[in-house]
């Protein structure tokens, strides 16, 4: 074994002469080969998804009983896992990138984000300092800031302006609950260090703030952050607001607390709830957020994507006045998941909560004070190349095709709404904001409001049961409401017109 150490050509010998050839997992012929058929599948499966259920039609557990439940030994050709990919995972596979797909937020793709993300996965760096991947971190850097001048973010958020470096900055996160959670904390230190707490002594008096239409990941993230749950306020929202944050109430919500001897500390406001694309008027928001000196983030992450349209863009009014904002490409701007983009006005708030500073990181780069460090900006150290997908798309479509993306869906969500307010079986139960319809079979009649929800469940189930639509629900003004949200990077307005020809089908038979 020694002589074997010391001379490794003699080792390979050896194998060889045994007629076994080395262990190569990057052999260049494989990786030519693999990649080529599984490229050869993407692209049938986008070609035949149309035609596959939108939900599958499998038990839990199925895979276990279709697949051996203990790892091989041995090794086998690539075909086998091909073959069992196509016959086993792929019929188990709900199709969110299906033109039938309706039931949540897009999960959007293009050729440009695969392609960038498989170059990504291929290179496999791990960017935790600028030193340990310089063109990582700044492809990052650069392509935060081209999405920040898309949405005309102030400079405030950007990593370099014409002038330079900038205080502000960006990163991209997995999903919208890390920017969440990375924000809280750098909003809670920074509470502490205001309030005159001795460590965290003073954690139990912070409070936060949402609306109750804020999505659920944000109270999770409180909790994480070591906010007393008894500290989060849910603010109660109705159709006055169409669901919206209310300033008034926000304000009298804080002075209470305040007045109490707590410390306001965060308010999350949301453009494009998850629900009903509510937005919170993000201006007045930050006005009274400010006689708190309380930090202020906007989650954008769906309808984020729709203000790179100038018509879209005025709901983000009022933004130079908030802390951070996030949005997330990887639901409405074509960049496969996971690619949030979180901005802070001011990085050294983020950095100073999250930097890890060990020996064996250390640099002159990051000594210099020159560089960004994506990993004091994330939970985490270790992280993808998820800048070179981002901006592939946006290198490759231009402002312009983004831009025509966006509008088109928009305008078939316009005219879904249009069909449904044409029959007076239905009814819109919130205004549209853009590409999500809210509605529901209306009581009338006989049929009582709880007849109506129960008439709307069963229209949801049979519907999905086609697997030729797939639509979710959501409860708004203890009202059941059934959610169209168009958006597959697939969809057409055919698809569209066939989906509402099957509502009104399915609601025949069922009120028949």
């Amino acid at each position: 074994m020694g002589s074997m150490d010391a001379n490794p050509a003699a080792a390979f010998s050896a194998f060889a002469a045994d007629g076994k050839a080395p262990f190569q997992p990057l052999n260049p012929e494989d990786v030519r080969a693999y990649l080529h058929k599984a490229v050869d599948f993407i692209s049938d499966y986008y070609t035949n998804i149309e035609s596959m259920p939108v939900l599958p039609n499998v038990k839990p557990g199925y895979l276990q009983n279709e697949l051996a439940a203990s790892p091989p030994t041995y090794s086998a050709p690539f075909d086998v896992s091909m073959k069992e990919l196509r016959t086993s995972v792929v019929p188990g596979m709900t199709h969110w990138a299906s033109p039938n797909f309706f039931a949540f937020f897009p999960s959007t793709n293009s050729a440009a984000a695969i392609a960038g993300d498989l170059i990504a996965s291929a290179m496999n760096t791990v960017g935790f300092t600028w030193q340990a991947s310089p063109a990582a971190t700044e492809m990052e850097v650069l392509a935060l800031d081209w999405l920040a001048q898309l949405l005309r973010l102030p400079t405030t958020f950007m990593n370099r302006t014409s002038s330079g470096r900038g205080t502000g900055g960006g990163v991209i996160l997995g999903t919208t609950s890390e920017a969440m959670l990375v924000t809280l904390v750098a909003a809670r230190d920074a509470a502490l260090r205001r309030s005159g707490s001795v460590g965290v002594s003073g954690l139990p008096r912070l409070t936060v703030y949402a609306a109750d239409q804020t999505h659920s990941t944000f109270f999770k993230a409180c909790r994480l952050a070591g906010f007393d749950p008894a500290n989060i306020r849910s603010i109660p929202t109705g159709p006055e607001t169409d669901y919206g944050l209310d300033p008034a109430k926000l304000l009298q919500v804080m002075q209470a607390d305040a007045d109490a001897g707590l410390v306001p500390t965060y308010i999350c406001a949301t453009v494009g709830t998850t629900s009903s694309n509510a937005v919170d008027p993000v201006g007045a928001v930050a006005d009274v957020a400010a006689m708190f000196n309380a930090w202020v983030h906007v989650d954008a992450a769906y309808a984020g994507s729709a203000c790179i349209c100038p018509e879209f863009r005025h709901h983000l009014d009022g933004v130079e006045r908030v802390d951070s904002i996030s949005m997330s490409p990887h639901k409405w701007l074509l960049t496969c998941l996971d690619c949030t983009c979180l901005y802070v006005r001011d990085a050294h708030r983020l950095s100073d909560s999250l930097e890890t500073n060990p020996e064996y990181l250390k640099n002159d780069a990051t000594d210099s004070g020159e560089v960004t460090d994506l990993k004091d900006m994330q939970v985490g150290v270790g992280r993808r190349f998820r800048g070179l997908k981002l901006w592939m798309v946006m290198r490759t479509y231009g402002t312009a095709k983004l831009q025509e993306h966006i509008r088109s869906d928009v305008a078939m969500a316009k005219m879904f709404e249009d069909f449904v307010r044409a029959d007076d079986r239905f009814e819109i139960v919130v205004p549209r904001n853009f590409a999500l319809v809210c509605f529901r079979i209306k009581a009338s009649g006989s049929m009582t409001e709880e007849d109506a929800d129960e008439a709307n469940r069963v229209l949801m189930d049979n519907l999905n049961k086609t697997g030729k639509a797939y639509l979710a629900h959501t409860v708004v003004g203890d009202r059941f409401v059934l959610r169209f949200a168009v958006g597959s990077s697939l969809q057409e307005e055919r698809h569209v017109r066939s989906a509402w020809e099957l509502i009104k089908k399915t609601t025949s038979e069922i009120m028949a």
